[in-house]
């Protein structure tokens, strides 16, 4: 089979004389976070990194530690969000004997661990109001107490966040607080989506096919006719991780030393069947479609069925961007209607009623407060409520 490009060949996109350490891509917008973060690196202030799940804020927050004067001392990440508030506190700040049930000894927390160095604090989104309070003091003053004690302990641990949501946004929801944002936004890096930055997969892929030929004793070294372009006209929103985890399967599953198309997922292979779209269409609708599975396979899925994971199939959707659901919608919307049907009552009318109905929801049933966050005045938001049937008084 003709394949495109050989990997190890001068033709090929090389992924050798990278930016930062770890980090694969020489795209206008990766020069930029190279650029941003190397001038950070140096300074003491905060780092805030933002960016889609699976975009690299790791690997980051981990150059920013390299490149900085702290890259003698430690670095100490912490996932805020695989914790409880109660744990997390503990993890972050340690404890004394006796703070609380299972407490049989002195602790100390990840800042203590970090002094002099660096601490990164993956999704920080996901910590409680209550904690973000005691962050704060951490940023402005330099020191805590530890969970169950008195006296406070200083550290000289430099803050690194990232978060995957619209942190400035949780703030209008108040669900972060403010004064905690601009603390930890000195100096923002927002990572670009894959898609937005097509032209680094070539080098990407280059470097994936080196790493799992060797972890796995292999030697895939060519790519088959119509790989490259699948891949960079794919969506990919799980972003490089996605790309990584498609790459060693293929490596693992492959019998020659040619990656071929087929051993890339439908949802790859074939734009017009993206997984997230049938998935999503299939269990919004209840009928029975024959839908793309994660693994290239496809199954027959009523309304109630799940992925072989045991999740619903609907739990796609946490991993498309506002833009893809929209279109889905649109699309369900003008499959169902019939021609002689009020389409914008059909499509619109459904998301802003369905709009309404959860922010005032987030609002506490607040309609003036609701109204301003629509941009609209209350007398709009009662007209609209009324005819939608949202019956929610202040």
């Amino acid at each position: 089979m003709h394949s495109d490009k050989p990997h190890l060949g001068c033709d090929f996109v090389s992924y050798r004389g990278q930016l930062l350490p770890g980090v694969i891509g020489n795209s206008p917008a990766m020069r930029e976070v190279d650029r941003v973060t190397r001038k950070v690196a140096v300074s003491n202030a905060s780092v805030l990194i933002l960016g889609e799940t699976g975009t690299g804020k790791e690997l980051i927050a981990s150059a920013v530690h390299r490149l900085s004067h702290r890259s003698g001392g430690p670095f100490v990440k912490v996932n805020c969000g695989a914790l409880s508030e109660s744990l997390l506190e503990s993890e972050l700040f340690g404890h004394v004997r006796g703070a609380f049930t299972g407490a049989v000894a002195n602790r100390a927390g990840r800042f203590e661990a970090a002094d002099g160095g660096s601490i990164f604090l993956d999704e920080i989104n996901s910590t409680t109001l209550t904690l973000q309070v005691k962050l704060l003091r951490v940023l402005q003053e330099k020191e805590f107490e530890r969970v169950g004690d008195t006296s406070s302990h200083r550290t000289d641990a430099r803050i690194i966040a990232a978060s995957n949501r619209d942190l400035m946004r949780q703030v209008q929801l108040d669900e972060f607080r403010e004064d905690l944002y601009w603390r930890l936004n000195v100096v923002p890096i927002e990572l670009p989506a894959l898609r937005h930055r097509r032209e680094d997969i070539p080098a990407l892929v280059a470097f994936f096919l080196d790493h799992y030929n060797e972890v796995n004793d292999r030697y895939v070294s060519h790519l088959g006719t119509g790989v490259m372009r699948a891949l960079q006209d794919y969506h990919w929103p799980g972003n490089v991780r996605e790309l990584q985890n498609y790459v060693e399967r293929a490596v693992v599953m492959s019998d020659t030393d040619e990656l071929v198309l087929d051993a890339l997922p439908l949802c790859v292979r074939d734009p017009h069947h993206s997984a997230p779209t049938r998935e999503l269409a299939s269990s919004a609708g209840g009928l029975k479609s024959t839908t793309p599975m994660p693994n290239g396979s496809t199954e027959t899925m009523p309304e109630s069925a799940t992925t072989p994971a045991g999740s619903t199939a609907a739990l796609d959707i946490n991993r498309m961007d506002l833009k893809t659901l929209a279109r889905i919608v649109v699309q369900r919307g003008l499959d169902e209607a019939d021609d002689a049907e009020n389409l914008h009552s059909v499509v619109v009318d459904q998301v802003e009623r369905e709009l309404i109905s959860q922010l005032l929801l987030r609002c506490g049933g607040v309609q003036t407060k609701t109204a301003t966050r629509l941009g609209m005045n209350r007398n709009t938001l009662s007209k609209k409520m009324k005819d939608y049937g949202l019956n929610i008084d202040d």
